[in-house]
């Protein structure tokens, strides 16, 4: 069972998850409160409190898959607030689980004309 991260759509939830909730409480959210459908095969991120702990959901085939990662030490970068699902790329969820905060990086600068 491998995802191949080119083909998925990858939606992060903002704000505090309870990581004690599983496979269930986790698709119930992903469909209820992000408003997107848990059986899409579509990657869904989800974050504790102490964002030492990341949760992946995503449909496979015949069933569910849940994945955990927990850091021994320091913390996950993680987009706070009750804002909507955010969608991210497959080179920014490897970003995300490297530590590195892509959430507030520089934005490019378009002008038209110097004055």
């Amino acid at each position: 069972m491998t995802v191949d991260l080119e083909r998925v759509r990858i939606f992060v939830r903002p704000g505090v998850t309870d990581m004690r909730k599983q496979i269930n409480g986790l698709a119930v959210i992903a469909e209820a409160e992000m408003q997107l459908p848990p059986f899409s095969g579509n990657l869904f991120l989800f974050c504790g409190r102490t964002r030492n702990v990341l949760k992946v959901l995503y449909w496979d085939r015949n069933g569910f898959c849940l994945w955990m990662k927990r850091l021994e030490k320091d913390r996950f970068p993680w987009p706070s607030g009750d804002a909507d699902a955010r969608e991210i790329d497959r080179d920014q969820i490897l970003l995300l689980l490297r530590g590195i905060d892509f959430w507030h990086e520089h934005h490019s600068l378009r002008y038209t004309t110097v004055l």
